[in-house]
């Protein structure tokens, strides 16, 4: 096992040094900032329109001196939330798998079966629930792929590891629309801690300050004490890698030039990768010999050739050197039998005994040990080869490590708009539509709050109004009792809530979400049928937001599927059911997608098509499964109904759909079937040993019977 993209970051120290490379990404960032910031002050403004921003904007010239720009409402009712709300899918997009080469199928079922195991380990529900409302209110969501070699088990090293980043923390090349595939660079900002930076790149940044909190939400932050803004800039080189630098203010954490390679420890003296501790080492038994040798042999005679030439010499009874002693005799007898596997702990290199290591970018893996998979592919391990002196020797297999040589951030749209990095946002759509409904909202209330009764006295100090029964008023003539009514003001809201309905309706008009969409009351849909119908019509005006859902996530499995390509070093357990409902176990082996062509070298199979399963909303539907799997078998399709081998099938489909007691009840149905089976052979017995006696008790006497023919 090798290790896996080794950081360069550094040690500690506070001690700043601007280099070149620094100055140029934060230019970089300053000219993105520049030009990407009005769409960021939008981006905030959306976040708090659906939050149910209560601000109000003028509608008409005679409102300006009204709202001013900064009145209230003090009712809100949020047709933004609702209408995106509306929108909402919890269901996960799953992958599917089309292989270019027939003989491919196989390694295409377990790379499906590998992505589900994986969308279930990590919190994909949570990120979806996420993207399901940033899509919307920003017109787009970025995700993040990544492999973390921190995480390791007791038997592998590295996982898979995606992360949902809002809009507003991207930093794009200015005047790039197209997508982030097309940028030469770009610019994450991410949200970290000092205690975060510490640990990960071994650097001491608790002077550092906070540049950017405003990228933690849409209020605004404050400069937290112990919270940082990360840079992490992404670039494309000359050679079609990925080169990765990181930064905090002016602190360098990492500068990685084609972060995606393989970055191993090796050896300073004999260029050998360092193995990792506990990692099981196939030596020369020679090799050996010659540490424990140390000065005995000569040192114009070196490494194996020498051991060898001792070998040779030895057998013929003369060493080609006068240290002729007994330590060297034995060593070369060892040397004949001695085991060559040995397990690495650490320290000096195990072949050599050097002690110094540097960091080095690898193209080749070697293979010391044969290697066969579950699948049947075989990989030689030492092969006999001839070194740069020209002499016979064992070997490695020397496999290219895989590149995945693509950004690891995938940008999921809305709506694709020409000229816009992200998409269409649904807020920008209707703030208008819900600007005007906060401001009718504030005038219904203004009017209700207003209406009432108003009594009408003559202007005299001793009228007044009280709640008391019976109080007297002393009346001077006629006049001041005509005077004296009582008149009852109404807030007549027709024209307001009619105007009201129509701009809620135009919100979800634009948007295209009908009543059955949000599962509300439609007069116009009278049967089921007609509900269904409407509610297809309104999501057929959304299969465009659900096509870029779909594109996003089939990019987002073949990064996965890279990254595991050129990191998981170990096998990984893959489970699944089949089509009975039995638990398959399988594993997801890199080494199986390593392929040898007509010249003998070796390659990687990433030809693989990436793609959405369409049918998978229904299939997360259980109810809507259950019925349908009802349907089939009252229709016949699985056979006779009322056949117990039917019925079995019909409990395994059930089981499959998780549907509550079908296990137990397919179990019976099993039984049932075996007792049925064992009655019918003890039946078929019995009646054949009847048959039996009834021709013996025929056969005349001294007459043998015909041999009966056994039943198969």
């Amino acid at each position: 096992m090798s290790e896996k993209s080794q950081k360069n970051g550094g040690g500690g120290g506070n001690a700043r040094r601007i280099t070149g490379k620094l100055t140029l990404w934060q230019n970089r960032l300053a000219q993105s900032n520049s030009d990407f910031s009005p769409e960021v002050e939008k981006m905030d403004a959306r976040e708090l329109l659906y939050r149910g921003d209560d601000k109000l904007k003028p509608l008409v010239s005679g409102d300006a001196s009204k709202c001013n720009g900064a009145d209230k409402t003090s009712h809100v009712r949020n047709i933004i939330f609702e209408n995106i709300e509306s929108q909402v899918s919890s269901s996960i997009p799953q992958p599917k798998v089309t292989p270019r080469y027939r003989e491919d199928e196989h390694l295409a079922s377990v790379i499906e079966h590998f992505l589900r195991n994986e969308i279930n380990r990590m919190p994909f529900e949570t990120m979806n629930d996420m993207a399901e409302r940033t899509v919307p209110i920003q017109g787009g969501v970025l995700f993040l792929v990544d492999w973390d070699n921190t995480k390791r088990t007791h038997k592998t090293v590295g996982e898979l590891k995606i992360c949902a980043v809002h809009p507003k923390q991207l930093a794009p090349q200015p005047g790039v629309y197209s997508g982030i595939n097309d940028m030469d660079w770009f610019i994450l900002k991410i949200p970290t801690t000092k205690e975060a930076i510490r640990r990960k790149y071994g650097k001491d940044v608790r002077s550092e300050s906070e540049s950017e909190p405003q990228v933690r939400s849409a209020d605004g932050e404050n400069t937290g004490e112990d919270t940082l803004t990360q840079y992490i800039g992404y670039e494309l080189n000359n050679r079609g890698g990925i080169d990765r630098y990181s930064w905090v203010n002016d602190v360098e954490l990492e500068d990685l030039v084609n972060y995606q390679a393989r970055r191993q420890p090796v050896c300073v003296k004999c260029g050998r990768v360092r193995p990792l501790p506990g990692q099981l080492i196939n030596r020369p038994a020679q090799q050996e010999v010659a540490l424990e040798a140390g000065n005995t042999i000569p040192e114009d005679i070196n490494g194996q050739n020498a051991l060898e030439t001792l070998l040779a010499a030895q057998q013929e009874g003369v060493l080609p050197f006068e240290e002729s002693s007994t330590h060297v005799i034995d060593l070369l007898s060892k040397a004949q039998t001695r085991t060559a596997e040995q397990r690495y702990d650490g320290g000096p290199c195990p072949w050599c005994g050097s002690k110094k290591f540097s960091s080095r970018e690898m193209e080749y893996e070697e293979i010391m040990q044969p290697v066969e998979t579950e699948a049947g592919m075989q990989i030689p391990g030492m092969v006999p080869g001839i070194d740069d002196m020209g002499n016979a020797v064992l070997m490695p297999t020397k496999i290219p490590f895989y590149t995945p040589d693509m950004y690891p951030v995938i940008l999921q749209r809305s709506v694709s708009v020409y000229g816009q990095l992200l998409g269409n946002s649904d807020v920008d759509a209707i703030s208008d539509q819900q600007n005007t409904i906060n401001r009718i909202e504030q005038k219904i209330i203004d009017r209700l709050v207003k209406a009432g009764t108003r009594i009408t006295l003559p202007n005299r100090a001793d009228f007044k109004v009280s709640p008391e029964d019976g109080e007297r008023w002393y009346l001077k003539d006629p006049a001041e009792k005509a005077m004296i009514d009582v008149y009852e003001f109404k807030g007549d809201l027709q024209y307001e809530l009619v105007y009201l309905n129509q701009v809620y309706e135009e919100s979800r008009q634009i948007l295209g979400i009908t009543d059955s969409f949000q599962g509300r009351q439609d007069p116009t849909a009278t049967s089921g049928v007609a509900k269904e119908y409407s509610a297809a019509q309104a999501a057929g005006r959304l299969e465009s937001k659900r096509v870029m859902k779909n594109a996003a996530y089939a990019a987002i499995y073949e990064a996965m599927f890279k990254f595991a390509l050129a990191y998981s070093d170990e096998p990984r357990p893959v489970s699944y059911k089949d089509s009975e409902g039995n638990t398959v176990y399988e594993e997801f082996n890199r080494y199986d997608f390593l392929k040898q062509d007509s010249d003998g070298q070796w390659y990687w199979n990433d030809e693989f098509l990436f793609s959405c399963d369409t049918s998978a909303p229904l299939a997360s539907n259980r109810e809507a499964m259950w019925q349908e799997t009802r349907l089939n078998l009252q229709t016949g399709a699985f056979g006779d109904p009322a056949a117990i081998d039917t019925l079995i099938l019909f409990w395994t489909k059930m089981e499959e759909l998780h549907y509550p007691g079908a296990g137990s009840t397919k179990t019976f149905l099993e039984e049932r079937s075996r007792r049925q089976q064992a009655q019918q052979l003890q039946m078929q017995a019995m009646l054949q040993q009847q048959a039996a006696q009834a021709a013996n008790a025929t056969a005349p006497q001294g007459q043998m019977p015909p041999a009966q023919t056994p039943a198969i």
